[in-house]
């Protein structure tokens, strides 16, 4: 995928200077806003949190020697950095290619998956090989990607939260298939129009943005409690760098709600409707973040109360 769409980048010859000051200085508009979230939810995708933990638990690391737990944390960090750099590349790719074959023409609104490689082949075609066919390629490198990756993160969801005692290929038969089943139910009924899937496609991308919190607040409160990680725990630095991150996904969220709003609502009951959503995912939000207040507070209350009655 990522030699797919670098390819790509190369023949079309972007611009470096614009590119770079685009990645420093992004600039958004009410109409833009909606891809820029939807770019937020395919780079840090939700249900890859859960897969990240899943697969930190597989390594086969003593955690009584703290030395060896470090030296696995950091080789961790190390990998999931080159991951997300890696994503980060891709989608800048993929933006930069299309922004320079499409922006400000005609034709900008009515690129979708099913003719945005013919389109390129058309502006940036000639060269070794076709890149409709390198499009091709990077497409379904994405697809499978994506696939592999949700499906194996509701695999372990699903594993944990029915905490099935079955043989293994047996619990992968069934934690798979309540991931991917209802994937392929939504394939085929928005296979018939076209349009409508490049519009469904652009919302799930989305959605998974709206979805990061519930994944990053538990997260952060976890890996910043001394009682659950030990001398693990994130620093201040790190833990404030990441709250204020997590800070800046919900504020984008909000403001993709609100441009929502102003744009989409008509009627006072679908406005009724996208209200009580509204309200419910705010409050939800602080839910969980005093929830984490309020159950780590008690749980060290716990721990102290239990030092005391073993000192006495």
């Amino acid at each position: 995928m990522a030699v797919s769409f670098a390819w790509m980048f190369g023949e079309t010859k972007p611009n470096g200077v614009e590119l770079l000051l685009g990645i420093l200085i992004p600039k958004l508009n009410s109409k833009t806003i909606q891809q820029a979230v939807g770019v937020v939810g395919c780079i840090i995708m939700p249900h890859n949190v859960f897969l990240h933990s899943a697969l930190v638990q597989s390594r086969e690391v003593d955690p009584r020697k703290i030395g060896r737990v470090r030296e696995a944390l950091n080789y961790y960090s190390i990998e999931s950095t080159i991951a997300l750099a890696i994503s980060f590349m891709i989608n800048l790719f993929v933006t930069t290619v299309f922004a320079k074959a499409f922006y400000g023409t005609d034709i900008a609104n009515s690129i979708g998956l099913v003719n945005a490689g013919q389109y390129l082949e058309e502006n940036f075609g000639g060269g070794l090989v076709p890149i409709l066919y390198i499009w091709a390629i990077g497409l379904l490198a994405a697809g499978q990607s994506s696939t592999i990756t949700g499906t194996y993160a509701g695999q372990f969801i699903m594993g944990g939260f029915l905490n099935l005692r079955l043989k293994k290929w047996l619990r992968a038969l069934i934690t798979r298939s309540c991931a991917i089943v209802p994937t392929m139910i939504v394939a085929l009924a928005f296979d018939t129009n076209e349009d409508t899937l490049d519009v469904l496609n652009e919302w799930l991308n989305v959605l998974q943005s709206v979805q990061i919190p519930f994944a990053l607040i538990p997260l952060l409160c976890l890996v910043s409690k001394e009682e659950v990680m030990g001398v693990f725990k994130i620093g201040p630095v790190l833990k404030m760098v990441s709250w204020l991150v997590a800070a800046l996904v919900i504020v984008i969220n909000g403001y993709l709600l609100l441009d929502f709003f102003s744009s989409e609502v008509q009627g006072w009951l679908f406005g009724s409707l996208v209200s009580g959503f509204t309200a419910a995912y705010v409050a939800f939000i602080i839910y969980l973040i005093s929830r984490g207040i309020t159950f780590w507070n008690w749980f060290g209350f716990l721990q102290t109360k239990k030092f005391t009655n073993t000192g006495n």
